[in-house]
Protein backbone atom coordinates (compact mmCIF):
# COMPACT_ATOMS: atom_id res chain seq x y z
CA UNK A 1 0.00 0.00 0.00
CA UNK A 2 1.26 3.48 -0.82
CA UNK A 3 2.23 5.45 2.28
CA UNK A 4 2.56 9.19 1.73
CA UNK A 5 5.54 10.94 3.30
CA UNK A 6 4.63 12.32 6.68
CA UNK A 7 5.53 15.81 5.47
CA UNK A 8 2.72 15.72 2.92
CA UNK A 9 0.09 14.71 5.47
CA UNK A 10 -1.67 17.91 6.37
CA UNK A 11 -3.53 17.61 9.67
CA UNK A 12 -7.10 17.63 8.55
CA UNK A 13 -9.77 19.64 10.21
CA UNK A 14 -12.83 17.69 11.28
CA UNK A 15 -16.18 19.24 12.14
CA UNK A 16 -19.08 17.56 13.92
CA UNK A 17 -22.23 19.37 12.82
CA UNK A 18 -25.46 18.60 14.69
CA UNK A 19 -28.29 20.28 12.77
CA UNK A 20 -31.47 19.73 10.76
CA UNK A 21 -31.53 17.92 7.42
CA UNK A 22 -33.95 18.55 4.57
CA UNK A 23 -34.43 16.38 1.49
CA UNK A 24 -34.96 19.42 -0.68
CA UNK A 25 -33.33 22.79 -0.20
CA UNK A 26 -30.85 24.41 2.14
CA UNK A 27 -31.20 24.73 5.89
CA UNK A 28 -29.23 23.35 8.84
CA UNK A 29 -26.69 20.73 7.78
CA UNK A 30 -27.61 21.21 4.11
CA UNK A 31 -26.59 24.88 4.47
CA UNK A 32 -23.39 24.16 6.38
CA UNK A 33 -21.92 20.95 4.95
CA UNK A 34 -21.25 21.82 1.31
CA UNK A 35 -19.60 25.20 2.02
CA UNK A 36 -17.37 23.69 4.72
CA UNK A 37 -16.38 20.82 2.43
CA UNK A 38 -15.60 23.24 -0.38
CA UNK A 39 -13.27 25.03 2.04
CA UNK A 40 -11.46 21.79 2.85
CA UNK A 41 -13.11 20.68 6.10
CA UNK A 42 -14.13 17.09 6.83
CA UNK A 43 -17.74 17.32 7.99
CA UNK A 44 -19.41 14.62 10.06
CA UNK A 45 -23.11 15.40 10.30
CA UNK A 46 -25.73 14.25 12.74
CA UNK A 47 -29.19 15.17 11.46
CA UNK A 48 -31.34 16.36 14.35
CA UNK A 49 -34.40 16.14 12.10
CA UNK A 50 -35.03 14.80 8.64
CA UNK A 51 -37.77 16.77 6.92
CA UNK A 52 -38.94 16.84 3.31
CA UNK A 53 -38.18 20.59 3.19
CA UNK A 54 -38.00 23.58 5.55
CA UNK A 55 -41.10 24.60 7.47
CA UNK A 56 -41.63 27.80 5.48
CA UNK A 57 -43.32 25.77 2.73
CA UNK A 58 -47.05 25.06 2.77
CA UNK A 59 -46.34 21.41 3.63
CA UNK A 60 -43.56 19.48 5.32
CA UNK A 61 -43.20 15.93 6.55
CA UNK A 62 -40.53 14.03 8.37
CA UNK A 63 -38.86 12.61 11.44
CA UNK A 64 -37.26 14.06 14.54
CA UNK A 65 -34.19 12.53 16.19
CA UNK A 66 -34.64 11.96 19.94
CA UNK A 67 -31.96 12.59 22.58
CA UNK A 68 -31.58 8.81 22.97
CA UNK A 69 -31.15 8.29 19.21
CA UNK A 70 -28.53 11.06 19.18
CA UNK A 71 -26.68 9.29 21.97
CA UNK A 72 -26.78 5.96 20.08
CA UNK A 73 -25.12 7.59 17.04
CA UNK A 74 -22.46 9.18 19.22
CA UNK A 75 -21.83 5.87 21.00
CA UNK A 76 -21.12 4.26 17.60
CA UNK A 77 -18.55 6.95 16.78
CA UNK A 78 -16.99 6.52 20.22
CA UNK A 79 -16.80 2.70 20.10
CA UNK A 80 -14.72 3.00 16.92
CA UNK A 81 -12.48 5.54 18.70
CA UNK A 82 -13.03 8.16 16.00
CA UNK A 83 -14.52 10.75 18.35
CA UNK A 84 -11.78 13.29 17.79
CA UNK A 85 -13.03 16.63 16.47
CA UNK A 86 -11.48 20.03 15.90
CA UNK A 87 -14.82 21.85 15.71
CA UNK A 88 -18.41 21.34 16.74
CA UNK A 89 -21.22 23.27 15.10
CA UNK A 90 -24.78 23.41 16.40
CA UNK A 91 -27.86 25.41 15.42
CA UNK A 92 -31.62 25.11 15.82
CA UNK A 93 -32.87 22.74 18.51
CA UNK A 94 -36.36 22.75 19.98
CA UNK A 95 -36.12 20.10 22.66
CA UNK A 96 -34.42 20.47 26.06
CA UNK A 97 -33.49 16.79 26.44
CA UNK A 98 -31.88 16.83 22.97
CA UNK A 99 -29.97 20.03 23.77
CA UNK A 100 -28.79 18.60 27.09
CA UNK A 101 -27.53 15.48 25.32
CA UNK A 102 -25.63 17.75 22.90
CA UNK A 103 -24.07 19.43 25.95
CA UNK A 104 -22.95 16.06 27.35
CA UNK A 105 -21.40 15.10 24.01
CA UNK A 106 -19.57 18.43 23.70
CA UNK A 107 -18.19 18.14 27.23
CA UNK A 108 -16.86 14.68 26.45
CA UNK A 109 -15.35 15.76 23.12
CA UNK A 110 -13.68 18.74 24.79
CA UNK A 111 -12.12 16.37 27.33
CA UNK A 112 -10.79 14.25 24.44
CA UNK A 113 -9.48 17.34 22.65
CA UNK A 114 -9.04 20.41 24.90
CA UNK A 115 -8.34 22.63 21.87
CA UNK A 116 -11.70 21.78 20.28
CA UNK A 117 -13.64 24.87 19.19
CA UNK A 118 -17.41 24.92 19.69
CA UNK A 119 -19.32 27.22 17.33
CA UNK A 120 -22.84 27.78 18.65
CA UNK A 121 -25.74 29.54 16.98
CA UNK A 122 -28.18 29.90 19.91
CA UNK A 123 -31.33 29.84 17.78
CA UNK A 124 -34.28 30.97 19.90
CA UNK A 125 -36.17 33.66 18.04
CA UNK A 126 -36.09 37.01 16.30
CA UNK A 127 -37.69 40.45 16.37
CA UNK A 128 -38.89 40.12 19.96
CA UNK A 129 -40.55 36.69 19.65
CA UNK A 130 -39.30 33.25 20.67
CA UNK A 131 -39.91 30.43 18.21
CA UNK A 132 -38.58 27.66 20.43
CA UNK A 133 -40.07 26.56 23.78
CA UNK A 134 -39.14 29.01 26.56
CA UNK A 135 -37.59 26.27 28.69
CA UNK A 136 -34.67 26.18 26.24
CA UNK A 137 -33.42 29.58 27.42
CA UNK A 138 -32.07 28.38 30.79
CA UNK A 139 -30.36 25.43 29.08
CA UNK A 140 -28.62 27.78 26.63
CA UNK A 141 -27.77 30.27 29.38
CA UNK A 142 -26.46 27.88 32.01
CA UNK A 143 -25.12 24.93 30.00
CA UNK A 144 -24.61 25.66 26.30
CA UNK A 145 -23.16 29.20 26.14
CA UNK A 146 -20.50 28.49 28.84
CA UNK A 147 -19.13 25.73 26.57
CA UNK A 148 -19.19 27.85 23.40
CA UNK A 149 -16.03 29.38 21.96
CA UNK A 150 -17.75 31.23 19.11
CA UNK A 151 -21.32 32.48 19.54
CA UNK A 152 -23.55 33.91 16.78
CA UNK A 153 -26.78 35.28 18.29
CA UNK A 154 -29.00 37.87 16.66
CA UNK A 155 -29.93 40.92 18.75
CA UNK A 156 -33.00 39.31 20.33
CA UNK A 157 -31.08 36.15 21.30
CA UNK A 158 -28.22 38.22 22.79
CA UNK A 159 -30.77 40.19 24.81
CA UNK A 160 -32.42 36.99 26.05
CA UNK A 161 -29.09 35.49 27.11
CA UNK A 162 -27.85 38.58 28.96
CA UNK A 163 -31.15 40.07 30.16
CA UNK A 164 -30.07 43.44 28.72
CA UNK A 165 -31.81 45.38 25.96
CA UNK A 166 -29.81 46.84 23.07
CA UNK A 167 -30.83 50.36 22.06
CA UNK A 168 -27.43 51.84 21.23
CA UNK A 169 -24.03 50.73 20.00
CA UNK A 170 -22.76 51.12 23.58
CA UNK A 171 -25.45 48.68 24.75
CA UNK A 172 -24.36 46.22 22.07
CA UNK A 173 -20.72 46.45 23.16
CA UNK A 174 -21.78 45.90 26.78
CA UNK A 175 -23.92 42.88 25.81
CA UNK A 176 -21.01 41.35 23.88
CA UNK A 177 -18.77 41.81 26.93
CA UNK A 178 -21.42 40.16 29.14
CA UNK A 179 -21.52 37.24 26.69
CA UNK A 180 -17.69 36.97 26.85
CA UNK A 181 -17.99 36.72 30.63
CA UNK A 182 -20.38 33.78 30.16
CA UNK A 183 -17.77 31.84 28.16
CA UNK A 184 -17.31 32.51 24.42
CA UNK A 185 -14.20 34.40 23.39
CA UNK A 186 -15.69 35.34 20.03
CA UNK A 187 -19.18 36.84 19.78
CA UNK A 188 -20.88 38.07 16.61
CA UNK A 189 -24.26 39.79 16.73
CA UNK A 190 -25.39 38.68 13.29
CA UNK A 191 -28.11 41.31 12.97
CA UNK A 192 -29.37 44.20 15.06
CA UNK A 193 -32.06 46.89 14.82
CA UNK A 194 -29.49 49.63 15.34
CA UNK A 195 -29.60 52.40 12.74
CA UNK A 196 -26.87 52.16 10.12
CA UNK A 197 -24.84 55.26 9.29
CA UNK A 198 -25.32 54.25 5.65
CA UNK A 199 -29.12 54.56 5.85
CA UNK A 200 -32.13 52.31 6.28
CA UNK A 201 -31.13 50.00 3.41
CA UNK A 202 -28.45 48.53 5.68
CA UNK A 203 -28.49 46.50 8.84
CA UNK A 204 -25.78 46.60 11.48
CA UNK A 205 -23.86 43.56 12.67
CA UNK A 206 -21.20 43.68 15.39
CA UNK A 207 -18.43 41.39 16.55
CA UNK A 208 -16.07 41.10 19.48
CA UNK A 209 -13.05 38.90 20.05
CA UNK A 210 -11.23 38.54 23.35
CA UNK A 211 -7.46 38.67 22.96
CA UNK A 212 -5.01 37.71 25.69
CA UNK A 213 -1.90 39.85 25.36
CA UNK A 214 1.62 38.42 25.92
CA UNK A 215 1.67 40.05 29.39
CA UNK A 216 -1.50 38.14 30.30
CA UNK A 217 -3.93 41.05 30.25
CA UNK A 218 -7.19 40.84 28.32
CA UNK A 219 -8.17 43.15 25.53
CA UNK A 220 -10.81 42.82 22.84
CA UNK A 221 -11.18 43.69 19.20
CA UNK A 222 -14.63 45.06 18.46
CA UNK A 223 -15.90 45.52 14.93
CA UNK A 224 -19.01 46.77 13.23
CA UNK A 225 -20.41 46.14 9.75
CA UNK A 226 -23.12 47.68 7.61
CA UNK A 227 -24.75 44.91 5.61
CA UNK A 228 -26.99 45.66 2.61
CA UNK A 229 -30.61 44.56 3.22
CA UNK A 230 -32.46 42.36 0.77
CA UNK A 231 -36.25 42.46 0.55
CA UNK A 232 -37.09 38.77 0.87
CA UNK A 233 -37.26 36.04 3.48
CA UNK A 234 -34.42 33.56 3.15
CA UNK A 235 -34.15 30.36 5.12
CA UNK A 236 -30.83 28.75 6.00
CA UNK A 237 -28.81 31.98 5.93
CA UNK A 238 -28.08 31.88 9.68
CA UNK A 239 -26.80 28.31 9.33
CA UNK A 240 -24.57 29.35 6.43
CA UNK A 241 -23.31 32.34 8.44
CA UNK A 242 -22.24 30.22 11.43
CA UNK A 243 -20.53 27.67 9.14
CA UNK A 244 -18.63 30.37 7.24
CA UNK A 245 -17.60 32.10 10.46
CA UNK A 246 -16.20 28.75 11.62
CA UNK A 247 -14.23 28.43 8.38
CA UNK A 248 -12.92 31.97 8.21
CA UNK A 249 -11.99 32.26 11.91
CA UNK A 250 -10.02 29.04 11.33
CA UNK A 251 -8.11 30.78 8.53
CA UNK A 252 -7.87 34.10 10.44
CA UNK A 253 -7.76 33.04 14.11
CA UNK A 254 -6.54 36.40 15.45
CA UNK A 255 -8.30 38.65 12.98
CA UNK A 256 -12.04 38.87 13.54
CA UNK A 257 -12.27 41.76 11.07
CA UNK A 258 -11.00 39.64 8.15
CA UNK A 259 -13.06 36.59 9.20
CA UNK A 260 -16.27 38.62 9.40
CA UNK A 261 -15.62 40.43 6.13
CA UNK A 262 -15.24 37.15 4.29
CA UNK A 263 -18.21 35.56 6.06
CA UNK A 264 -20.54 38.48 5.30
CA UNK A 265 -19.24 38.69 1.74
CA UNK A 266 -20.03 35.02 1.11
CA UNK A 267 -23.53 35.68 2.46
CA UNK A 268 -23.90 38.68 0.17
CA UNK A 269 -22.89 36.74 -2.97
CA UNK A 270 -25.12 33.75 -2.19
CA UNK A 271 -28.13 35.92 -1.34
CA UNK A 272 -27.64 38.13 -4.38
CA UNK A 273 -27.44 35.14 -6.68
CA UNK A 274 -30.53 33.66 -4.99
CA UNK A 275 -32.74 36.76 -5.22
CA UNK A 276 -31.72 37.41 -8.84
CA UNK A 277 -32.65 33.85 -9.77
CA UNK A 278 -35.87 33.85 -7.73
CA UNK A 279 -37.12 37.09 -9.26
CA UNK A 280 -36.31 35.83 -12.74
CA UNK A 281 -38.23 32.57 -12.21
CA UNK A 282 -41.17 34.22 -10.42
CA UNK A 283 -41.67 36.77 -13.19
CA UNK A 284 -42.22 40.55 -13.05
CA UNK A 285 -44.24 41.87 -10.11
CA UNK A 286 -44.61 38.42 -8.48
CA UNK A 287 -43.25 37.54 -5.06
CA UNK A 288 -40.99 34.44 -5.27
CA UNK A 289 -42.15 31.30 -3.46
CA UNK A 290 -40.17 29.53 -0.71
CA UNK A 291 -39.07 26.92 -3.29
CA UNK A 292 -37.77 29.65 -5.60
CA UNK A 293 -35.94 31.32 -2.71
CA UNK A 294 -33.86 28.27 -1.77
CA UNK A 295 -30.23 29.38 -1.52
CA UNK A 296 -28.24 29.01 -4.74
CA UNK A 297 -25.53 27.13 -2.89
CA UNK A 298 -23.95 24.90 -5.54
CA UNK A 299 -24.00 27.76 -8.04
CA UNK A 300 -22.03 29.87 -5.51
CA UNK A 301 -19.15 27.44 -5.11
CA UNK A 302 -16.52 29.85 -6.46
CA UNK A 303 -17.73 32.67 -4.19
CA UNK A 304 -17.60 30.37 -1.16
CA UNK A 305 -14.04 29.30 -1.96
CA UNK A 306 -12.75 32.78 -2.63
CA UNK A 307 -15.20 35.55 -1.74
CA UNK A 308 -14.62 39.01 -3.18
CA UNK A 309 -14.87 41.21 -0.10
CA UNK A 310 -17.81 43.56 -0.57
CA UNK A 311 -18.45 44.65 3.02
CA UNK A 312 -15.76 46.32 5.07
CA UNK A 313 -15.74 45.99 8.85
CA UNK A 314 -14.86 49.03 10.96
CA UNK A 315 -12.78 48.53 14.07
CA UNK A 316 -14.64 50.13 16.97
CA UNK A 317 -12.09 49.77 19.70
CA UNK A 318 -9.36 47.75 21.21
CA UNK A 319 -10.23 48.10 24.87
CA UNK A 320 -8.19 46.79 27.78
CA UNK A 321 -9.92 45.27 30.75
Amino acid sequence: MYEPHSSSVVMECRVLSIQSHVVRGYVGNKSATFPLQVLGFEVDSINSVQFSNHTGYAHWKGQVLTAEELNVLYEGIKLNKVNHYDYILTGYSRDTSFLEMVVDIIQELKKANPSLVYVCDPVMGDHGAMYVPENLLPVYKDKVVPLADILTPNQFEAELLTGKKINTEEDAVEVMDLLHKMGPETVVLTSTDLPSKQGDQFLVALGSQKIVKPDGTNTSQKICMDIPKVDAVFVGTGDLFAAMLLAWTHHHPKDLKAACEKTVSVMHHVIKRTITYANEIAGPGKRPSPAQLELRMVQSKADIENPAVVVEAKVLQKSSH
